[in-house]
C-alpha cells in the first residue's frame, strides 16, 4: 500500500487574493499587496505598513477569525469528509477581540484562546473530530502539515485537514515594531538593503490523503509531501542561529526520510522575511545542504507580508503551483540580491525542470521546519 501523503484541495486567501489562483498570478505578475495600514492608528510605530485583507472586519463580539475562515472556505470545492482528522495552526488565533476588551467593548472572549481554533473550524465543516491545534511561532503551519503527514505515512489517518490563519492586529504590530523587526517601507527579501520584515495576514486549508483514499473519493492529487522535518537550534529568544545549524538539521532530516538526494530538489520557497540575519541565515543552509549547486529560490512575504503561523500553509500551496507550472515566482520586493544570494533569487520567474520542491519556515524560539514536496 502507498502511504505517501497527497495534497487533494488547497484554498488560500491573502491581501492579493481570496483565491490560489489570484494568488499565484499576483505573484508571477510581480505584484505586491503591501499597503498603508488604516485598520489601527499607526503614528506611534515604527512602520504603517501591511499586508491586510480587504473589507476583513469583524462582526459583533466575534474576531475577525470567523469571517476570515468564511473567505477561506467560500470556494473550496467538494466537502470536507466527516470523518477528516483535523490541524489548526495559529500563532495568536482571535486576538483582535483583547482589543475590543481593553477598549469595554463587547467580545468574545472564546475567540482568543489557540484551544478555541479546531473546534470552531469542525464546527463550521461539520467535522467528527476536534483535532488539536499547532503554535510554535511562524513554523507552525509547516510543522501541522509534517504532523498530517506523518499521521497518513503512519497508517494512523487517511485523510487530514490542515487549517491555519493569522490576522494583523495591533497586539501584534505593536509588539514587531517594539522588538524593532519592522521595515518602515515594503519588506526586501534577500536585497543588499533589507532592513525588517512587512506583517500580513492569511489562512489556508490544505487537504491530505493517503493515495487509496484519495482514489476512493475520485480525487486527483495537487501533489505529494515525501518527507519533514523539524529542529531547534536553541540560540536566542527571536533570532536565529548565524550558521544555519538548526534549518540544516530540519532540512537534512526532510531529505533523510523521503530518500530524495539534495540534487533531485530543483526549486526552495524559503521562509525570507527580509530581516538581516533570517535571510543570511537561510543561504548559509541551503549553500551547505545544496553544495554550492544554485538552486531557484523564492520568498512570496514581499507580495503578501509575513503571515505568521499561516505562512507555511500558503507557502505550501504556492509550492503545489510552483511545481505544477515548473515556474519558480520572483522574489518580490529585491532590488539588488545581497552578495550571498547572486545566482539564487531573481527578480524574474525563473522555469525549471523537476519534480521535487523544498519549502522551509523557521520562528522565534529558534524552530525550523522543513518539507519536501512532489508533483502528484
Amino acid at each position: 500500500m502507498d502511504l505517501t501523503p497527497v495534497i487533494t484541495n488547497a484554498s488560500t486567501v491573502t491581501a492579493m487574493s481570496d483565491s490560489l489562483d489570484g494568488l499565484w498570478q499576483g505573484l508571477l505578475a510581480g505584484n505586491t499587496a503591501l499597503r498603508p495600514l488604516n485598520r489601527f492608528p499607526v503614528k506611534n510605530y515604527s512602520a504603517g505598513i501591511a499586508g491586510c485583507i480587504e473589507g476583513l472586519k469583524p462582526s459583533g463580539s466575534r474576531s475577525m477569525l470567523h469571517a476570515l475562515l468564511d473567505r477561506l472556505f467560500n470556494n473550496w470545492g467538494p466537502p470536507v469528509p466527516s470523518d477528516t482528522f483535523l490541524i489548526t495552526a495559529t500563532t495568536k488565533a482571535g486576538i483582535d477581540n483583547l482589543e475590543k476588551v481593553s477598549t469595554g467593548n463587547s467580545s468574545d472572549t472564546q475567540d482568543m484562546l489557540l484551544s478555541s481554533l479546531p473546534a470552531i473550524v469542525s464546527e463550521k465543516l461539520g467535522l467528527d473530530s476536534r483535532g488539536f491545534n499547532i503554535s510554535s511561532a511562524c513554523a507552525s503551519s509547516t510543522i501541522a502539515v509534517a504532523q498530517g503527514a506523518a499521521l497518513i505515512a503512519a497508517g494512523c489517518a487517511d485523510v487530514v485537514l490542515i487549517c491555519c490563519l493569522d490576522m494583523v492586529t495591533e497586539f501584534i504590530f505593536s509588539g514587531f515594531s517594539a522588538l524593532k523587526a519592522l521595515s518602515p517601507l515594503p519588506c526586501r527579501p534577500f536585497d543588499r538593503d533589507r532592513n525588517g520584515l512587512s506583517l500580513g495576514e492569511g489562512a489556508a486549508a490544505l487537504l491530505l490523503m493517503s493515495r487509496e483514499r484519495a482514489k476512493q473519493e475520485h480525487r486527483i492529487p495537487m501533489g505529494t509531501i515525501h518527507g519533514w522535518g523539524i529542529a531547534n537550534d536553541a540560540t536566542h529568544i527571536t533570532a536565529p542561529a548565524r550558521n544555519g545549524c538548526g534549518l540544516i538539521q530540519a532540512i537534512s532530516q526532510a531529505l533523510h526520510g523521503s530518500g530524495i538526494p539534495a540534487d533531485e530538489i530543483h526549486a526552495v520557497c524559503a521562509h525570507g522575511t527580509g530581516t538581516i540575519y533570517n535571510d543570511l541565515m537561510e543561504l548559509t543552509a541551503f549553500k551547505q545542504i545544496f553544495e554550492n549547486r544554485k538552486v531557484p529560490v523564492f520568498s512570496i512575504k514581499g507580495a503578501i507580508g509575513h503571515t505568521l503561523g499561516a505562512a507555511g500553509g500558503i507557502e505550501v500551496a504556492v509550492g503545489m503551483k510552483t511545481l505544477s507550472c515548473q515556474v519558480a515566482p520572483p522574489t518580490i520586493g529585491l532590488r539588488t540580491p545581497m552578495d550571498e544570494a547572486m545566482g539564487w533569487v531573481s527578480t524574474e520567474p525563473i522555469s525549471f525542470s523537476g519534480d521535487y520542491l523544498l519549502t522551509t519556515n523557521s520562528g522565534f524560539g529558534g524552530i525550523n521546519a522543513a518539507l519536501i514536496l512532489g508533483k502528484r
